[in-house]
């Protein structure tokens, strides 16, 4: 008999999982959440109660150790993604890992060389790019709509300053605008333009007041034949998530490129020599969809919406993007 949903336990209790990702299995059609684990056995017990999940455990090795759970969705601070994921792995867990995947691309083969060696799948929670407006934007580039590409703009900003207390404000959790949101734009380009940058430019303001992370920065990707990501990100200015593609020909916007509403069609535009035109798709909720497109993988032998490299070049990328913001100064990524 064919396994017909994949069982899920999640890593800790953090507000990406309980406000998107666990509602969003909850509604995929291929996933249930059976278990979710916490340092603080109360914490997790209560959470579990509040979303109707049948398990809780007060340590992460006990949900490890459930049989019943298939996989793992990993929403821990940055600095324990490496450690988490490798012992899924070692327990035979499929892992969902949240972004940053991790502190840095060495991290990063090291959790797809576990993975592999224990045969476990292994994916990072770019939600964003399971929505079926990536596909259709990419098929109006591939078509030649907006002529040949010259450059990708890139925001994603929130102001999250007066909680200085947070994890995104300790360096040694993997704090900083970059790690938590950057990675967004930079995904998105190398998505759409198919290559790797070749270098990166960041300036970033490091603030003092929490705990001298950055809490904005602004950056520029240089890619072959001369195209550009030109992008920003900030915990400390007003909110914003777009993404432009400017081409010869024309341009596509997306006012919200990466968050949007689940309830809501998602709509963005599509500009063609002046005559600019409204493209409209059917709600969906971006994190069910990330849960199915992992169920298909994991239960049906699909092929990853996301390759199991991805995670390292993207890793890439961001290194030489916090080494030029820390040395102000031009990195050259490796060929």
């Amino acid at each position: 008999m064919v396994q017909s949903k994949l069982r899920w336990g999640i890593l800790g209790c953090a507000g990406i999982a309980v406000r998107s990702v666990i509602p969003g299995i909850a509604q995929s059609a291929r996933g249930e959440v059976v278990a979710i684990a916490s340092r603080d056995e109360s914490k997790a017990k209560q959470t579990a109660e509040k979303l109707g999940i049948p398990k809780s455990y007060g340590s992460y090795e006990a949900l490890l150790a459930d049989a019943d759970v298939d996989a793992v969705y990993i929403p821990l601070p940055n600095n324990l993604h490496k450690e988490w994921t490798i012992r899924a792995a070692e327990a035979g867990k499929h892992v969902l890992c949240e972004k940053p995947f991790s502190m840095d691309a060495a991290e990063a083969a090291d959790m797809v060389e576990a993975c592999r060696k224990h045969g476990v799948k292994l994916a990072e929670a770019f939600m964003y790019r399971h929505h079926p407006r990536y596909a259709r934007v990419k098929e109006i580039i591939d078509s030649g709509e907006i002529g040949t590409i010259r450059g990708i703009h890139g925001t994603f900003t929130f102001n999250n300053s007066a909680n200085t207390t947070n994890f995104r404000n300790d360096p040694a959790m993997g704090g900083g605008s970059i790690y938590d949101i950057g990675v967004y734009p930079i995904s998105a380009a190398r998505l759409l333009l198919g290559r790797e940058p070749e270098a990166a430019t960041v300036h970033a303001f490091f603030s003092p007041e929490h705990g001298g992370v950055d809490m904005m920065a602004s950056g520029l990707l240089e890619f072959s034949g001369g195209v550009a990501l030109t992008f920003d990100c900030a915990m400390w200015a007003a909110g914003r998530n777009t993404l432009e593609v400017l081409g010869t020909e024309g341009r596509i916007e997306l006012p919200s490129a990466f968050v949007c509403p689940p309830n809501a069609p998602s709509v963005f535009y599509v500009t063609v020599k002046g005559e600019r035109r409204e493209d409209k798709l059917d709600a969906v909720n971006q994190y069910s969809l990330q849960a199915d497109d992992f169920a298909a993988t994991v239960l049906d032998g699909a092929p990853s919406v996301i390759s199991s490299d991805d995670p390292v070049l993207n890793m890439r990328v961001v290194d030489a993007c916090l080494e030029s913001a820390r040395t102000r100064a031009r990195v050259v990524l490796p060929s």
